[in-house]
């Protein structure tokens, strides 16, 4: 009789290699990108719309590539994915500081986006193989490793932020060297510490992952809705600065809001997602979107009348306080569920089609938000309200259309009543 020969099969690595990953990515990605707007529009006299299409097109080809990418990692191997990722992402760099006007800003922005597209969903499927040999001795109230991925990836985006408003100072082409160094090294690093193969490969005769998750309409709903988080969330780096220039604050304080950004998720991810993980994850998912959803309410009413010089920073700091209280609710749920979703399978293409869903949804709300944030920037104008009013009906579209193809419980659940 003949056997047909397995594919490899191999254990994630240690879950702590994995999150340090994760910080050490951010540092390199928010030491440059959240700086890119500013580059291109204070250096080079661009205005919002184009910074806007730049913006948009490099989420849409790092999230909205992330579908292909996870297909990657599930037929090469993350290893394999990761290191080419960061490569790719050293070559878009590289081509960011030799960047002088819109095209060369472009295609830049969109290499970086390839790289990450690589990236984040082989190392989401190597972490869902260490939450799956987990979950025997997880608790009811015991948050995930997605949302330790979450603080350690804001930890370095405390940190990013921080390094690159030291090397603006020097110039923007700087922090865009250092972060192409950092991803050389990790491109190393990953060679020597991750193993070849395919995680929870089987050898098996099922369709090919990528259209199996294609098949899956529940899941395809699901991504759909969830992918205004991602928006959501972009409107630090695109609606934030234009708020600040409204409000006559000015860029500079983009680094402090980032960093309390950042520490805010560090201080209250881990209780959140406890709270989160107690209720059913319907619920988890629709409070998400409501506070986001009722951040960009708030925030409308703020731009339509001028603050008092001690209250100027007030519509920016809702802004940041309600995009990232929705985060921490949703974020890790739905990472989590996607183990339920894919059913045992490989998640690197789910992981992917959730991301590629989110970098759809980016690239065409940054588009249509471009000329409204034109308009906007006006002090007192009433046209200062339409941007936030418009992503706050999709959050609060999202809340309520969510529940509908979320499933009832989490894996997590199921394994403890098993």
């Amino acid at each position: 009789m003949t056997t047909t020969a397995a594919p490899a099969v191999v254990h994630a690595p240690d879950a702590r290699l994995l999150l340090t990953s994760q910080l050490i990515f951010n540092i390199g990605f928010y030491s440059v990108i959240p700086f890119l707007a500013v580059s291109m529009s204070k250096d080079f006299a661009m205005g919002a719309t184009a910074v806007g299409i730049v913006l948009g097109a490099r989420t849409f080809a790092q999230q909205g590539m992330f579908l292909a990418g996870g297909a990657i990692a599930d037929r090469w191997g993350p290893r394999y994915a990761m290191i080419v990722g960061c490569l790719i992402r050293v070559a878009g760099y590289v081509l960011l500081a030799a960047a002088a006007d819109f095209p060369l800003f472009l295609l830049g922005a969109v290499v970086t986006g390839i790289g990450g597209a690589l990236f984040s969903p082989a190392l989401e499927s190597l972490l869902a193989g260490a939450e799956v040999r987990r979950k025997p001795s997880a608790t009811a109230d015991r948050p995930t490793l997605f949302a330790l991925l979450v603080i350690f990836g804001e930890i370095g985006a405390v940190a990013g932020p921080l390094v690159g408003a030291l090397l603006l100072g020097i110039g923007f082409d700087a922090a865009l060297y250092l972060g192409a160094a950092i991803f050389t090294v990790m491109a190393f690093v990953f060679w020597r510490r991750v193993p070849a193969g395919r995680p929870g490969a089987t050898p098996t005769k099922r369709r090919p992952e990528l259209l199996y998750c294609l098949t899956q309409k529940r899941f395809i709903g699901f991504a759909a809705f969830y992918s205004g988080n991602l928006l959501a969330h972009n409107q630090l780096y695109f609606g934030l600065p234009v708020e600040l220039e409204r409000s006559g604050l000015g860029t500079g304080w983009l680094g402090a809001l980032f960093a309390y950004a950042s520490l805010l998720t560090i201080g209250l991810q881990w209780p959140v997602a406890k709270l989160m993980r107690r209720a059913a994850p319907q619920t988890a998912l629709t409070a998400g979107f409501a506070v986001q959803a009722a951040g960009f309410a708030t925030i409308a009413v703020l731009a339509t009348f001028p603050q008092a010089a001690e209250l100027k920073l007030l519509p920016a700091v809702v802004l940041v306080t309600g995009l990232c209280l929705g985060h921490m609710c949703v974020a890790p749920v739905a990472m989590d569920l996607v183990l339920e979703f894919a059913g045992g399978r490989p998640t690197g293409a789910f992981y992917g089609l959730l991301a590629s869903c989110g970098g759809v949804m980016v690239l065409a709300g940054n588009t249509a938000l471009g000329p409204m944030y034109e308009l906007a920037g006006q002090p007192s104008s009433g046209a200062g309200a339409w941007p936030w009013l418009l992503i706050g009906l999709l959050a609060a579209v999202s809340a309520a259309g969510i529940r509908r193809f979320t499933p009832g419980r989490t894996t997590a659940d199921a394994g403890l009543r098993a």
